[in-house]
């Protein structure tokens, strides 16, 4: 890790136990992550993920919506603290909060989702933890996944960044998918980060072109 003044300074939103956001440190101390955590941010005191980020040394901050009247409101107390932190880039990582639209527009392009599932399948309002499993289960699909996205105004509709499919087996509870997909979720989101951090990814529209990318050269498996 470097304090160069081009080194990605990361922000990390998160409202349940973190492990995502364990991933992103841990790839950065392993140096797979050119980046520095600039702070760790919930929508509530009890988050586990920020004990992770005091265990880390990483900053703290608590801001709830309904403490700020309107989303304008929430948005600006956002912003404060990332401005505070000098972040330069937001990554969700079980962040359970629509984004206000100012953030939306102050951090375009530099603020990422990840997805336990393929979208466009499986996403929108309501769309997260295991209702994301139980969806997939009661469709009956043979394939779910993980999907890295960018962030804009609507609930997981973003350009997709990376995607990699997870097999659902017969036998599969909602439990049992999950792990499954969470383990992909810890290789796939700090790469997808680390693309960004390298200045790999580049935004046209919807489309997404990835520089100098292999699927040789990302930590996927075939053992998902």
């Amino acid at each position: 890790m470097t304090d160069d003044s081009d080194t990605m300074r990361l922000a990390v939103f998160a409202s349940g136990g973190g492990t995502n956001f364990q991933a992103i440190l841990d790839a950065i101390g392993r140096d797979d992550l050119p980046a520095t955590p600039a702070c760790c941010v919930s929508n509530t005191p009890d988050a586990g993920a920020l004990d992770r980020a005091q265990r880390h040394d990483v900053p703290t901050a608590v801001v709830a919506p309904k403490a700020h009247g309107t989303a304008e409101a929430f948005g600006e107390a956002l912003l404060d603290i990332l401005s505070a932190h000098d972040a330069t880039f937001v990554a969700l990582a079980g962040y359970m909060i629509k984004i206000p639209p100012n953030v939306v527009e102050t951090y375009r392009g530099r603020m990422t989702n990840v997805h336990p599932a393929l979208l466009p399948a499986f996403g929108g309002k309501g769309m997260y933890g295991v209702n994301v499993h139980e969806a997939v289960l009661d469709y009956g699909v043979h394939w779910s996944g993980v999907t890295v996205h960018l962030v804009d105004e609507e609930y997981d509709h973003g350009p997709i960044v990376l995607q990699e499919p997870v097999p659902v087996y017969e036998d599969d509870t909602p439990d049992r998918l999950a792990e499954r997909v969470k383990s992909v979720e810890h290789r796939l989101y700090p790469y997808a980060l680390r693309l960004f951090a390298e200045n790999r990814v580049r935004v046209d529209g919807r489309s997404v072109r990835l520089e100098g990318y292999d699927r040789s050269d990302a930590p996927f498996s075939s053992d998902s």
